[in-house]
């Protein structure tokens, strides 16, 4: 067997591991890298590490680092808050708010997950309030994270552009913005209309009618509890400070309040907006400083900022773009790529690709996906006959369109947030609705995307 063909089981069977077993496939990946790469290419520590993606990796870790502070300091229960005010009562625009919401946070700088963590359990609250479909909801939120996912300060923006320019391939970070944008658009509408969306419009949200009586017992029942609560959180807070200790989010002001702190939060993601597009500087770099400068005006709110960045998704990357580098020293991605060429026909090649990604990234993650695709299709790209940034962007869609399975993190904490419902019904509902998308969204970009671009 050749080394090549080697290091590609050996990479598949990572994927298998990290799937069925809830080990990080970056972990593994750098294990890998470093078995094969000895062993079978006869690397030495430099010659694996050529791989590593230090870029990449200050990207995630600034970025990360960056929305974790806007976390703790309560900037992002504000833009939340602020969306909302924006329904006005109007029950059909909630599923759009929320759409808007995890695409503006995953546009900004946040992890997709991460976005989808924060907004899904107040998504799927509304939902189980005003009788709205938990998958329609659901699917909104996910939908939502994606769509904003591949601004060019956004993590999946800035791993596959990085991977563009490190593989020297044309690319388009506004192609692949705007693709993935319109694509989770289409899609968003498409469940809106099926799931009961249009049956919420004219529907809105009713003020208060009960009787005086009840609601005098509503009231008194409300201030007992926000007494209750006020003594519990005295007392906890008293504890905490005999023993020098304090919680980054003690005392952070209501999502509804704009405070200074919360003002120079946004001011700061405002500023890596201008730094990055405006003066093409380094998103990662630009992220940490401003952090940082965050970090000594408000270090109690700041103080466990370091320990909520996304470091399961820097080591994923990490490792699986170590052992992609290791797999490009081997040989492996031009020996990949005209296999694939030598289909001899570039179009079903193209589309295998498409649900190559779309299977995989299902049940595995979706960066660590890219990371692999996007290199193994550059001998294949560069024969010329399909437009590589219509191919990378509908690779990148394929690859992410697809995380609303409930086999996915975005999917498990959409499951894992709905209140009062069938979990095992919702569970089946997110599988099917997964596999809808898996058999029909990369025919579809494929056929948008790449098509056009052939010849």
């Amino acid at each position: 067997m050749s080394a090549e063909l080697i290091s590609i089981l050996v990479l598949a069977v990572v994927f298998v591991i990290a799937t069925t077993r809830s080990i990080n496939m970056g972990a593994l990946a750098f294990a890998a890298a470093f078995g094969v790469g000895g062993l079978v290419a006869g690397l030495d520590a430099d010659g694996v590490f050529a791989g590593f993606p230090g870029d990449l990796f200050v990207v995630l870790v600034g970025v990360t680092y960056l929305f974790a502070i806007a976390r703790a300091n309560g900037t992002t229960d504000w833009l939340v808050h602020a969306a909302i005010r924006l329904v006005r009562g109007r029950i059909a625009l909630i599923p759009w708010v929320m759409f808007v919401i995890t695409g503006a946070l995953t546009a900004i700088g946040a992890v997709s997950p991460a976005a989808v963590a924060i907004v899904a359990p107040i998504a799927l609250s509304f939902a189980a309030r005003y009788g709205i479909s938990p998958l329609l909801m659901g699917a909104m939120v996910v939908h939502g994270a994606q769509g904003g996912g591949f601004s060019p300060i956004s993590i999946y923006g800035s791993i596959v552009n990085g991977i563009v320019e490190r593989e020297n391939l044309p690319g388009s970070e506004l192609t692949l913005f705007l693709g993935s944008l319109a694509a989770n658009l289409v899609i968003a509408g498409i469940v809106f209309v099926l799931f009961g969306g249009l049956k919420l419009s004219g529907r809105r949200e009713e003020p208060n009618r009960a009787a005086p009586d009840q609601q005098r017992d509503q009231r008194d029942q409300r201030d007992q509890k926000s007494e209750q609560d006020q003594r519990d959180q005295k007392s906890e807070q008293d504890q905490r400070d005999q023993k020098g200790e304090r919680e980054p989010g003690a005392g952070r002001p209501s999502g509804s309040r704009l405070t200074p702190a919360v003002g120079a939060t946004l001011a700061a993601l405002v500023a890596l907006v201008v730094a990055v597009l405006g003066f093409d500087l380094d998103a990662g770099l630009s992220a940490i400083t401003l952090a940082v400068l965050l970090s000594a005006v408000w270090p109690d709110t700041s103080r466990k900022a370091v320990g909520e960045i996304a470091w399961p998704t820097v080591l994923l990357i990490c490792g699986v773009l170590t052992y992609v580098g290791v797999m490009e020293e081997m040989g492996t991605i031009d020996y990949a790529g005209h296999a694939v060429g030598d289909i001899g026909i570039p179009l079903l090649a193209a589309l295998l690709l498409c649900y190559i990604g779309a299977i995989i990234s299902a049940f595995a993650s979706s960066v660590g996906i890219m990371g692999a695709l996007i290199p193994l299709a550059v001998p294949f790209l560069a024969q010329g006959e399909i437009g590589a940034i219509g191919m990378i962007t509908a690779l990148a869609i394929s690859a992410t369109v697809v995380d609303v399975s409930p086999f996915s993190t975005n999917g498990a904490l959409v499951l894992a947030a709905a209140p009062d419902i069938d979990r095992e019904r919702f569970f089946r509902q997110l599988m099917v609705y997964g596999g809808i998308v898996v058999a029909v969204v990369p025919a579809a970009v494929w056929l948008v995307l790449v098509v056009p671009g052939f010849g």
